[in-house]
């Protein structure tokens, strides 16, 4: 059975070749799911970016952005859009800016997702100005309240230049648990356009009260930490697939575990970090073709119980 190993040494190697031959290699299927923004109907693709970490590299050095432009190439050739980032992630903004700058401008094939880290509004709107310079676009698809920093302040400046149109969408965010029934709250209150959560076959707390409301109240989901900054894979390193992945025509763990995520009907997308073009590939698959329902959800989690 393949695995997520021996797959990512056959993508490296198409890797060589270009991010568009991987790119053909995903098109041969049908498009990637998309999943309707509840607020406007507009369609998401399920499998986006995130940025944290892998992005915050020398926006000048050419040798650390020339993956990071195969990755990106990578997302968008495979049909995904969304790029999520922040200020608090160090370069990250200004290397997304600077690869959707390319080739003409990328920027029209891009949902680009941001956060607001700061507390006041003079500091907000600073901080919103830095960003649309960083990311070289002056509106921005979301922009989120980052881990609930000064909340009801945020949501007010946001929804504000949401009327204004220099944001499309207003979202809040958090990577950890114990946020959770604070974010259900404010779901229940404020119906803001987004809720950006973790979540992961290892992590479902999420599950409980949070995407429920988010289903009632109309919310999109993101989906943070799909991996568990990668403890999932440290959990089965040395485990061969097990047949269920068959199938969902998973061919590696990351699969399943993004597929676990997608199957649950009030998630928009889910959007993995990675600075390598094979894994960007690699989770892009899970995008296409049979996503589980809740009984093979329920056989997936129960590999890692």
């Amino acid at each position: 059975m393949p695995n997520r190993r021996r797959f990512i040494q056959t993508a490296a190697g198409a890797a060589l070749l270009g991010p568009s031959w991987t790119a053909r290699a995903l098109s041969r299927q049908a498009p990637m799911l998309t999943r309707a923004i509840p607020a406007t109907g507009e369609a998401l693709p399920v499998i986006g970016l995130g940025t944290a970490d892998t992005f915050n590299v020398p926006p000048g050095d050419a040798a650390a952005l020339a993956p990071l432009a195969q990755v990106l190439d990578t997302l968008l050739q495979a049909g995904g859009s969304l790029i999520d980032t922040a200020p608090s992630y160090g370069h990250a903004e200004a290397v997304t800016g600077a690869l959707l700058a390319r080739n003409g401008g990328l920027w029209s094939q891009a949902f680009l997702a941001t956060k607001i880290s700061t507390q006041g509004h003079e500091s907000a709107m600073r901080q919103l100005r830095q960003s649309q310079k960083a990311l070289g676009s002056d509106k921005l698809d979301l922009v989120q309240v980052h881990n609930l920093i000064d909340t009801a302040n945020q949501l007010a400046l946001l929804r504000d230049l949401k009327r204004q149109g220099v944001i499309r969408y207003v979202g809040i965010t958090h990577y950890a648990d114990h946020a959770h029934d604070e974010l259900t709250a404010l779901v229940e209150r404020e119906r803001p356009d987004f809720v950006q959560v973790n979540l992961s076959v290892g992590a479902r707390n999420a599950e409980k009260r949070l995407l429920p409301a988010c289903q009632a109240r109309g919310v999109a989901v993101l989906v943070n930490r799909p991996f568990q900054d990668g403890a999932l894979f440290r959990q089965v390193r040395g485990m061969a697939l097990p047949p269920l992945a068959a199938e969902l025509g998973c061919t590696s763990w990351a699969q399943l575990f993004l597929k676990f995520i997608i199957g649950h009907p009030a998630v928009t997308a889910v959007i993995p970090a990675t600075s390598k073009p094979a894994n960007m590939a690699d989770n892009a698959r899970a995008g296409f073709g049979q996503q589980p329902d809740a009984a093979l959800r329920e056989r997936i989690a129960a590999l890692l119980a």
